[in-house]
């Protein structure tokens, strides 16, 4: 019996993933914004019992979904380089996350 193989574009799956690493860095980068300038900190303040921290996590869903309705958009139907787009979004991740610590903050901006 033969087997068939079928090939789907990777763009939906490279749109998301990269996405996905977008929206950690917009997350990151609000965090540590917060941190620096109480303009920002007030600004994200969207809902009082919250704070700034509903700010900061819809500013990264909506970066999310925003980048992955553009990049699907463009990406659609087509073959990506996807090791090179799971290294970006991997290196987004981190960027994200590692702006999310503490220890970060303080020594990037001069705190305790």
């Amino acid at each position: 019996m033969a087997t068939t193989e079928i090939n789907k574009p990777n763009g939906p799956v490279a749109a998301a993933l990269l996405a996905g690493g977008i929206g950690s860095a917009v997350l990151g980068l609000a965090t540590i914004s917060v941190e620096a300038s109480a303009a920002i900190k007030t600004a994200l303040n969207w809902y009082n019992p919250v704070g700034s921290l509903m700010g900061k996590s819809s500013l990264g869903i909506i970066a999310f979904f925003l980048s992955w309705v553009i990049l699907n958009t463009i990406w659609k139907g087509k073959e990506t380089n996807f090791s090179r787009i799971a290294a970006i979004a991997l290196v987004l991740v981190a960027v994200g996350l590692i702006f999310t610590f503490p220890p970060v903050w303080h020594l990037l901006l001069g705190g305790e």
